[in-house]
């Protein structure tokens, strides 16, 4: 065999490991979704479990679900976390499909407008949220289905503007996830949770129509945060 001959063969088998070395090296071998999650390669995993089983689906429908048959969102007066009539008509509406569904976990997030200070609205967000959950509770849910009180404070208005605006004085109560241990959960049930009539529609519209007769009622759970500054 000639010079140029056995050249030309350590030329291609030298292109053949690098080929294949791309393919089994670190940049190809590692797991599906690495990319996205910046190496987090467990929440991804988890996410991609969720859906399999049909956690997450059943989670997004039934977050669809309440967003469109109940109210999600109260409102506050300025410095304030008391509850009017009004708030208190959407909670109980809130505690009504909740009940329906005793499976599944809701997060209430509290939020202020850009009126005072960063600190002070972020306390004020937290009282608001804190309000909420409370008048849940008294309407019969349970403090273990009520997760993760956060206050977004200023952070997130619905309305941009630095002046008073009662849109962004809020809380919104959300789907969160579903009770671990509940038995339909553990069978992983979903359809039984998620095509659940709510049978608390006309309860809901009780206490909506209740809002002009008591209007004058106290103002319930909840006060004003109380400081010199004040805040949204």
């Amino acid at each position: 065999m000639n010079r140029l001959s056995l050249s030309r063969r350590f030329v291609i088998g030298g292109l053949g490991l690098t080929a294949l070395s791309a393919c089994t090296g670190t940049q190809y071998n590692r797991p599906a979704g690495s990319e996205i999650d910046e190496g987090a390669f467990g929440d991804s995993t988890m996410q991609n479990m969720l859906v399999m089983n049909g956690e997450a689906p059943a989670l997004s429908h039934l977050g669809t679900r309440f967003a469109a048959e109940v109210p999600t969102t109260i409102n506050f007066a300025f410095n304030s976390s008391a509850l009017d009539a009004t708030a208190r008509a959407v909670l109980d509406q809130q505690a009504a499909f909740i009940s329906t569904f005793p499976e599944v976990r809701f997060s209430v997030y509290g939020h202020t407008d850009k009126v005072g200070s960063n600190g002070y609205n972020k306390r004020l967000g937290l009282a608001r949220a804190k309000a909420a959950v409370a008048y849940l509770a008294s309407r019969g849910v349970s403090l273990n289905r009520l997760e993760a009180l956060v206050s977004f404070g200023e952070t997130r208005p619905l309305v941009p503007t630095q002046s008073r605006e009662r849109a962004n004085r809020r809380a919104v109560t959300e789907v969160a996830g579903f009770v671990g241990d509940h038995p339909l959960v553990l069978d992983g049930k979903y359809g039984q949770i998620v095509y659940r009539r709510y049978v608390g529609g006309a309860a809901g519209q009780a206490s909506a129509s209740s809002v002009a007769t008591s209007a004058a009622a106290p103002a319930g759970a909840g006060q004003s945060a109380g400081n010199s500054g004040g805040g949204g």
